[in-house]
């Protein structure tokens, strides 16, 4: 069985200081999904070169350690994960209410970003609940969180007010300005909770615009006429304007969602779906229209919501699972499935765009199989780097002893991980 828990790079750095400049590293033998195998060699941060299998001489990668053999792996830019929620990640098996104890946050948001980035995913937007019970301590405890994080993985912060509208609004957009002040670099929440859904969309963009943030709001897109106006008010703002989950749209008849696609589409928004489910209440589950949002234009990326919370209390924050149900269940080719947990979730995030090509960042995710479909059907064994580091690894074997003591000539075991 794999383990799922990350394992850190043995070196050691101070969290105030930073990390130092990684040290040289060649990637050998690893595929990539043209079927070509390649060298792949990594210094300060990027990648500065791909030659073919062999052919990359090891000059200042000689060092110990400095080698990684990918004989037998996929070579992937590394997923992004844009919608987390580590302020309630693991808080499924706790008696009562959600602790919001800036110290349980802490921790919990460290575990969840470490199992997520054992997943491949180098970069995540943690959506934060601020004001009423969770006041201003949970982004606290997330901030620390990243800072303690730094080097291993990139953590950036969406703050979610619960009301910005009438008596309670004030406080709300109070708390919200002083989030952005203290670090939170996108504003969002859920305007399908506050009394003004309208209202609310409207401050959201006052302070994102006043801040010059991007903008991650939830909806469930039940009603089309809301979330049409969502986009509509929304559309113009510049850095960006996420929405999601949007699994009501698949409830609509096709024509009503088509037609909300459509104003999606001519706004700009990127739709963040969640096919993992978990994001909400939990007979609410269900996956916007992948396929049909695509046709009409938007971009449509995939995160996994919820990791062992309420919302859903097994769910495993894994992108590669989220780009196999994307496959599987949605009809989308494995490449687009994976670019919607790639290269498609960094762009939404406004993050660097990432190809194993020279010149680019080294946020590279490593996964043993042959090819993006089996990479998707069994992502046992996978090995992260982030900012040129190998940052995580996770090996599995299989063994089959009952079989090979009837039968000498069957293998005793099948080996899909790592040497």
């Amino acid at each position: 069985m794999p383990d799922s828990r990350p394992q850190p790079p043995s070196h050691s750095w101070s969290s105030s200081s930073g990390p130092a400049a990684p040290a040289p590293l060649l990637l050998c033998g690893a595929r990539l999904t043209d079927g070509r195998t390649v060298d792949v060699r990594l210094g300060g941060g990027r990648i500065e070169a791909v030659g073919t299998a062999g052919s990359l001489a090891a000059d200042g990668t000689r060092a110990r350690g400095t080698r990684v053999d990918l004989s037998g792996y996929l070579l992937l830019p590394a997923p992004a994960e844009p919608h987390a929620h580590p302020d309630t990640a693991l808080s499924a098996d706790d008696t009562g209410p959600v602790s919001y104890d800036p110290g349980d946050v802490r921790r919990r948001a460290t575990e969840a970003t470490l199992l997520q980035l054992g997943h491949g995913a180098t970069a995540l937007r943690a959506h934060v609940r601020v004001g009423d019970v969770a006041g201003l301590g949970a982004l606290t405890a997330v901030l620390r969180a990243r800072r303690a994080l730094r080097g291993l993985a990139e953590l950036t912060t969406v703050a979610m007010p619960r009301v910005l509208t009438g008596p309670a609004g004030a406080d709300g957009l109070a708390v919200l300005r002083d989030a952005v002040k203290m670090g939170a670099s996108v504003v969002g929440g859920c305007p399908d909770l506050d009394p003004d859904p309208t209202g609310y969309v409207e401050a959201v963009l006052e302070v994102a615009a006043e801040h010059g943030c991007p903008v991650d709001l939830h909806t469930d897109a039940a009603d089309p006429a809301r979330v049409a106006r969502f986009a509509a008010m929304a559309g113009g703002l510049r850095p960006g304007v996420a929405l999601g989950p949007c699994d009501g749209l698949a409830r609509l008849p096709a024509e009503v969602a088509g037609r909300t696609a459509d104003r999606l589409a001519a706004a700009g928004v990127t739709v963040t779906c969640l096919p993992q489910g978990g994001c909400g209440a939990v007979d609410g589950r269900g996956t916007a229209p992948v396929r049909l949002l695509r046709s009409a234009g938007v971009r449509v990326v995939a995160g996994s919501g919820a990791v062992r919370d309420v919302s859903n209390p097994v769910g495993r924050g894994d992108p590669l699972e989220a780009a196999y149900l994307l496959a599987s269940c949605h009809g989308l080719s494995a490449g687009d499935a994976y670019a919607a947990v790639s290269t498609s979730a960094r762009a939404a995030m406004g993050l660097p765009e990432v190809r194993v090509e020279a010149g680019f960042p080294a946020e590279l995710l490593a996964v043993r199989g042959d090819g993006l479909p089996a990479a998707l059907s069994s992502a046992y064994s996978r090995v992260v780097v982030h900012g040129g580091r190998v940052v995580a690894r996770t090996s599995a074997v299989r063994e089959y002893p009952g079989p090979a003591a009837v039968d000498p000539e069957l293998p005793r075991q099948g080996r899909c991980g790592a040497p």
